[in-house]
């Protein structure tokens, strides 16, 4: 089976190398992985301490940040290396503050794998939720680097629990101890004889939590807002990582929505393109975050916030949330952005991945729709019935409170 692993890695490195010709974000896959060993020996010396953490992607930097900027904290003298594998993470935190040193993660070939853990020597070594690369994972156990899994969830149809899946639960073996969300990842690991594992729970929690410690004022925002309209005081609603599925049902609820609602639509693609033919599907007088200058903002109805990294600051604004994602697969994305500032949430119907979604469904802070009659219906209630609307949205806040604490429990047990 590792023959096997090592050969599909290598015939995908060469037809990754072809594909990006014809693929802006594999472009960037392939081309910024090019550097990475000489980033690291020009910043990485022999002497040096230094902690690794991985993430898969943006999420998954999120997820860990809580984790990073405690380890950060308690070990003032490492230096903390940060990698992603995808070019959706590695874009869009590569000049974070964070970390000493960011790169993309190279291919998990039995030769990256060694020139990268000899170049870095990490004392610890930590995974964010998942990706479990098997020549990573075992050169570091070769080279005895405490390992870690942070946040981790399993499920039964992954491989370590299949019969023929062998060759990644011994991948498994390296980990000198795993923190996962919930009880069910822990059985399935006691179930392949694992035992070296606590249920801590989501960092994402205190992630979100942190928010409100911070300052989220944003000007331009209050000024869209407006303070009120003839009808009386302005409802907001804020979309966030708006896929085209959500974005048909949204576009015809605002254009037959009154004037005293107003919208911030935050894409998940800021593509120009697809930004600006979205925006002539809405009737509503609408702008953009790039038009934005020198503008009265609180003569529009819509405002398409056409670029990246201010979404968390906007949702505080919200009277309601709708998260995308929720028509797509794998599903809805972070709902716990909006949730933590006591926003119901409004989301489409894949989430069964996410346990805080399915969580705040049953609690019913969040509302899950699957056409447009369900999208309208759920607006309706919440814009028209405050006392729903206030309800729903402190279950969305208790809930996050009542979650925190992961960060603290894997501080403890690291040492």
């Amino acid at each position: 089976m590792s023959f096997i692993y090592n050969f599909i890695l290598l015939f995908a490195s060469q037809l990754l190398n072809i594909l990006a010709l014809f693929s802006p974000k594999l472009n960037l896959f392939v081309r910024g992985r090019k550097s990475v060993f000489e980033t690291l020996k020009n910043n990485i010396q022999e002497f040096d301490k230094t902690i690794w953490f991985h993430a898969a992607s943006l999420g998954e930097y999120e997820q860990g940040l809580p984790v990073i900027e405690k380890v950060k904290e308690k070990y003032p003298q490492y230096k903390i290396v940060l990698t992603f594998f995808s070019p959706s993470g590695y874009e869009v935190r590569k000049n974070n503050t964070i970390a000493d040193v960011t790169v993309y993660l190279p291919l998990d070939t039995i030769s990256n794998a060694k020139q990268f853990l000899d170049l870095v020597h990490p004392e610890k070594a930590f995974f964010i939720k998942y990706e479990f690369w098997p020549n990573y994972l075992k050169e570091l156990k070769n080279q005895n680097c405490k390992t870690y899994l942070i946040s981790g969830i399993f499920r039964e149809k992954q491989l370590f629990f299949k019969w023929y899946g062998g060759f990644y639960r011994k991948a498994l073996h390296t980990f000198d101890y795993f923190f996962v969300q919930n009880e069910s990842s822990k059985t399935l690991l006691k179930s392949i004889g694992f035992t070296n594992v606590k249920v801590s729970g989501d960092t994402r929690f205190d992630r979100v939590v942190s928010i409100l410690e911070r300052d989220y004022t944003l000007d331009f925002i209050e000024q869209f807002r407006d303070s009120s309209t003839s009808l009386g005081k302005t409802k907001m609603v804020v979309i966030g990582s708006s896929w085209p599925k959500d974005e048909e049902l949204l576009v015809n609820y605002i254009n037959n929505s009154s004037d005293d609602v107003k919208f911030i639509i935050a894409p998940h693609n800021i593509d120009k393109n697809q930004i600006l033919n979205f925006k002539t599907q809405i009737s509503k007088n609408t702008i953009l975050f790039s038009e934005k200058d020198n503008v009265d903002l609180s003569n529009y109805g819509v405002f398409i916030i056409d670029i990246i990294g201010i979404l968390t600051k906007i949702y505080s604004y919200a009277d309601i949330a709708y998260v995308g994602g929720g028509f797509g697969n794998p599903g809805v994305h972070n709902i716990l952005e909006p949730a933590t500032f006591g926003i119901p949430v409004v989301i489409g119907p894949n989430y069964s991945h996410f346990s805080e979604a399915t969580a705040l469904v049953n609690l019913e802070g969040c509302l899950t729709i699957q056409n447009q009659t369900q999208l309208n219906e759920a607006f309706d209630l919440l814009l028209q019935n405050e006392d729903e609307r206030l309800e729903k949205g402190h279950i969305c806040s208790t809930f996050v409170q009542m979650n925190k604490g992961a960060t603290q429990t894997i501080m403890l047990h690291i040492g």
